[in-house]
């Protein structure tokens, strides 16, 4: 839902329509408890897990197509540097995690709830902790999503299948 009313200040902002994205931002912000401002880049088809609460993003991110971003996620700058992150194109980030600093994460990332990335990450690499590690490399997304099992350490688990 939120993608929505981003869109529709995102709309307006770059065609220069004066108070009306402004009053849509505190709107959503009031509604979601997120910050998502209308000057940042939001890319087709991104979705936000539950409806975005408790979402910040910076001013001028970039964020690629096909990314799935939790709840509680913060993605912004550095203090003191002009530049902010850009993310790939077909990125989850996980709930709670913080993607801080001039950074780039490439495509097919999967980043771990609760990580701090504060690093570049290449693509296709699962990214986890405090700060994030690569964890995994060179995983193709769409068979490490429909796997019957996955791996911690050595021991096999089982996944719940999709309904």
């Amino acid at each position: 839902m939120l993608i929505y009313w981003y869109r529709a200040a995102n709309y307006m902002y770059k065609k220069n329509i004066p108070i009306l994205p402004d009053c849509l931002y505190y709107l959503y912000r009031f509604i979601f408890r997120c910050s998502v401002p209308a000057s940042c880049v939001i890319g087709r088809g991104t979705k936000f897990g539950y409806g975005g609460i408790g979402l910040v993003i910076h001013s001028r991110v970039v964020i690629g197509k096909d990314c799935l971003i939790g709840q509680c996620v913060t993605i912004g700058g550095k203090s003191g540097w002009f530049e902010v992150l850009v993310l790939g194109n077909n990125v989850e980030v996980s709930a709670g995690a913080k993607i801080l600093g001039p950074i780039i994460i490439g495509n097919n990332v999967i980043i771990g709830a609760n990580a701090v990335v504060v690093k570049d990450v290449p693509d296709n690499c699962i990214v986890a902790g405090v700060p994030a590690k690569i964890i995994r490399e060179n995983v193709n997304i769409s068979e490490y999503n429909s796997t019957k099992y996955r791996y911690r350490d050595h021991n096999k688990i089982p996944v719940t299948p999709k309904m």
